[in-house]
């Protein structure tokens, strides 16, 4: 297996980016409701892992809504230019290797349990958060 990946390197099979812990990292805070940002957001991070970097997505806020087994509409409806959802960006993530989790006031404030929410994707501790974004060859990004 090839474990060098360059930028042009699309991957097409999650099993072809190795895991190790000397890799870099991203991590994406995603927070809007807007299904196009959203959407960004995850094409970016997902462009990180095919390029061969570890990735974390933490849904705060109204972007927590894209974990929900029964997201709303906004979440699912597909997207110009490739018909891609960001729920669906973000499975596609999860396929790939990437870790996806909500804050710890999501659920809480939503009223939910964690069986509402997709397989895989758990609440984030604050802590294990803090570290992630601290570790060093961390780059991070917000929406």
């Amino acid at each position: 297996m090839d474990e060098t990946l360059g930028p042009a390197s699309p991957v097409t099979d999650r099993e072809t980016v190795p895991q190790t812990q000397n890799r870099p990292c991203l991590v994406s805070l995603l927070t809007t409701g807007d299904p196009q940002t959203q959407l960004m957001c995850l094409v970016l991070t997902l462009q990180a892992r095919q390029q061969g970097s570890d990735v974390f997505v933490l849904l705060c806020g109204p972007a927590g809504d894209l974990a929900l087994n029964d997201a709303p509409e906004a979440a699912t409806a597909p997207q110009k230019p490739n018909g891609m959802s960001p729920q669906a960006m973000l499975r596609k993530i999860q396929d790939f290797g990437g870790k996806v989790e909500v804050c710890a006031l999501y659920m809480p404030n939503r009223g939910i349990t964690q069986d509402a929410l997709l397989p895989g994707i758990l609440p984030a501790s604050p802590s294990q958060v803090a570290a992630r974004i601290l570790a060093p060859d961390t780059r991070q990004i917000t929406f």
